[in-house]
């Protein structure tokens, strides 16, 4: 009872953490593709640390034999934190409208799993998945402003992009067999700083990128923090834990969010931004949550974090 309270604990404070990159990302002036090249590097460093000190081993022959999906679901990753980035910054001051779009992930998986693992998309889930593209048009503000707001609309549309890209590494990462988590994470981080590094020199203006203090002491944070504290958390809260338990409690990243973005950020919360935030975290709550015996589908819903 100890170990679980322990790793509840674990996972409740890691979730925390993954609620809050939003707002130091808000803080840091520096183009999305460096963002999240940077956070790969520090994410690597700290986490290889971590296994050096807690002599956790480190399985060449494990990466070796799934380098292939390991590679592309890096990849998939890196260009996911672009997308994310990038939304934050078209939110900006909207934290929780981008938290709520990315949230989608697990309903694009339910969405592509008929394709991909040749599950049956029951009743339940087509209803949930209509409920959070719903809310999706309500906290984008269609409802009160139409399509007027197009800033906006970027930012919702990059945080729907996101979560594609991410329910894509989610559904390639259950092609992986005989690796640790840790040396997933680590190989991914690298793969995801390495593609991103080619897109970051080439297509963004980094001459003329303001690196004050305030910024790289942000991006310090998202990277180590964020990044492999938070992940070192997650994974190491995990082993223990139903899944369902995991998944429950992977809620509280959206909440955290929300209540900063209201509290910190002082964006006014509307009747559709509430309604919004209720239709996503309820439906997506609601595909997640299995009684009796799970299909393999319901296994893949499960969500990650950021």
């Amino acid at each position: 009872m100890k170990n679980s309270n322990r790793e509840l604990a674990t996972l409740s404070l890691a979730m925390t953490i993954f609620g809050t990159i939003g707002i130091f990302v808000n803080f840091i002036n520096l183009p999305s593709g460096f963002i999240a090249f940077t956070r790969g590097v520090i994410g690597v460093a700290f986490l290889l640390l971590f296994m050096l000190i807690t002599r956790k081993p480190f399985s060449l022959a494990a990466v070796k034999s799934n380098l292939a999906v390991l590679v592309a679901s890096g990849a998939l990753i890196g260009f996911n934190w672009i997308l994310l980035f990038e939304s934050y910054k078209y939110n900006e001051g909207a934290i929780a409208t981008t938290t709520l779009c990315y949230n989608m992930t697990p309903v694009f998986v339910i969405l592509a799993s008929p394709l991909v693992l040749r599950e049956r998309l029951t009743l339940k889930k087509l209803l949930c998945v209509l409920i959070s593209l719903v809310g999706v048009v309500a906290v984008a503000g269609i409802f009160e402003d139409g399509f007027g707001d197009l800033s906006e609309l970027r930012g919702v549309l990059f945080g729907l992009g996101a979560a594609c890209l991410y329910s894509a590494a989610v559904l390639l990462n259950k092609k992986l067999h005989g690796i640790s988590a840790y040396e997933k994470t680590v190989t991914q981080l690298a793969v995801a700083a390495a593609v991103v590094l080619p897109y970051t020199l080439l297509a963004e203006d980094l001459a003329s990128a303001s690196f004050d203090t305030t910024s790289l002491l942000h991006l310090l944070v998202v990277g180590v923090i964020h990044t492999g504290l938070a992940y070192t958390l997650y994974f190491g809260s995990m082993g223990g834990l139903p899944a369902q338990t995991v998944a429950i409690f992977s809620y509280i990243d959206p909440v955290v969010a929300i209540l900063l973005s209201a509290l910190l950020l002082k964006q006014e919360l509307g009747f559709f931004d509430i309604l919004g935030a209720v239709l996503i975290l309820g439906a997506t709550l609601a595909s997640e949550l299995q009684f009796g015996k799970r299909s393999r589908t319901e296994e893949d819903t499960e969500k990650e974090p950021e």
